[in-house]
């Protein structure tokens, strides 16, 4: 049976708080009045029973000497943790470069050593509010939480420990939720506390893409899901569904390509690729005709990208079991690529012969 929660004394609710700040000041100027810069308090990560009871959470400290200061206890059934809180990590929060931001937009100072230790935090506050409204830089916070989801999900995809994959997949809808959050100009200020219920406050939330229905539906489905391959397939799709949501928000560079011309050079070394990939297959050697065919795939994505070409597919077609239209596939490709190099000028440097190149380059 799980340990009952202790009711808490209502009466002596602001006494506490009171009492654990006058401690924790007291202790600090006495003990440690050079080595800790500010005090805070902080209340929106903790449970509205709990209210009046806790709030001091953390102390930026001016010295290591400080570390003395940090510890963990239990009042009436409550767990407390006073820690230290760098100003690197204060600056991290400032320019949404940590997960914890609420440590410094919802914290309040309760003690300061300087005033200017008092200005520089509320500084970081403002510049943590300023970046809020930057969407710019939010879009790139938000495509680092996906990035970190899509991470998570590649060592979940492995694993078969029920527990691991479950925990997996609540950060994975965790990091989302965050990015979308981001993309709103805001986040969860109570943490996990509520998360699914702010997600439908906020404005501009992925909708349904083909059959994925919506996030927060998605969302919801992944948590509550008790089969964990199914919760792998969920957390998938609202991999890409996030990606999708963030690509139609991110404006698309127009870059300016190559002459198609350029690429002569190019074709004149992958030619060889080509001639693998008939030989293989004329061999009937369908797994060396398909690793040959992921090398000149990839290089036929880079140079569309790079060039004026269209995008090629080869390994569209591939079947092992019709190992000649895969070898039709890479002929078309190449002749594409050859009939785009010629519209755009450029004479390829190819010989009949040995004799005719002997001639020709004396």
């Amino acid at each position: 049976m799980p340990t009952p929660v202790p009711a808490v004394n209502i009466v002596n609710m602001k006494t506490i708080n009171e009492k654990l700040e006058q401690w924790a000041i007291g202790k600090i100027e006495a003990e440690f009045h050079d080595d800790v810069c500010l005090v805070l308090r902080h209340k929106t990560l903790k449970l509205d029973r709990d209210s009046g009871v806790t709030g001091l959470e953390s102390y930026v400290p001016n010295t290591t000497r400080s570390n003395a200061l940090a510890r963990t206890f239990i009042i009436n059934g409550i767990g407390y943790d006073l820690f230290p809180q760098t100003w690197e990590s204060l600056e991290k929060m400032a320019d949404v470069d940590h997960y914890n931001l609420t440590s410094l937009n919802d914290a309040e100072i309760i003690w300061a050593q300087r005033e200017t230790d008092r200005q520089r935090f509320e500084s970081l506050q403002a510049r943590f509010r300023a970046n809020l409204r930057n969407p710019d830089l939010m879009l790139k916070r938000a495509q680092n939480w996906v990035n970190s989801a899509a991470d998570l999900f590649a060592d979940m995809l492995f694993e078969t420990k029920v527990y691991m994959v479950r925990q997996n997949a609540g950060y994975i809808c965790d990091f989302l939720a965050m990015a979308i959050a981001y993309t709103n100009g805001t986040y969860f200020h109570h943490g996990h506390g509520g998360e699914l219920d702010e997600l439908k406050k906020l404005k501009n939330v992925p909708g349904g893409f083909g059959r994925m229905g919506n996030f927060i539906e998605k969302f919801e489905l992944t948590i509550i899901e008790k089969n964990i391959d199914l919760q792998k397939k969920f957390c998938r799709e609202l991999i890409q569904q996030t990606k999708n949501y963030l690509c139609s928000l991110t404006p698309q560079p127009q870059l300016k390509k190559h002459r198609a011309g350029e690429l002569a050079d190019w074709y004149h070394e992958l030619s060889y690729t080509w001639r693998r990939i008939y030989h293989y297959c004329d061999a009937g050697d369908a797994v060396t005709a398909y690793l040959w065919g992921c090398m000149l795939q990839g290089e036929l994505v880079q140079v569309a990208g790079e060039y004026d070409v269209t995008e090629l597919d080869i390994m569209g077609a591939y079947d092992s079991k019709n190992i000649k239209a895969f070898a039709e596939s890479a002929a078309k490709a190449e002749q594409a690529i050859t009939e785009a190099i010629k519209a755009d000028g450029t004479r390829l440097d190819t010989y009949a012969d040995i004799d005719e190149f002997l001639a020709k380059n004396n």
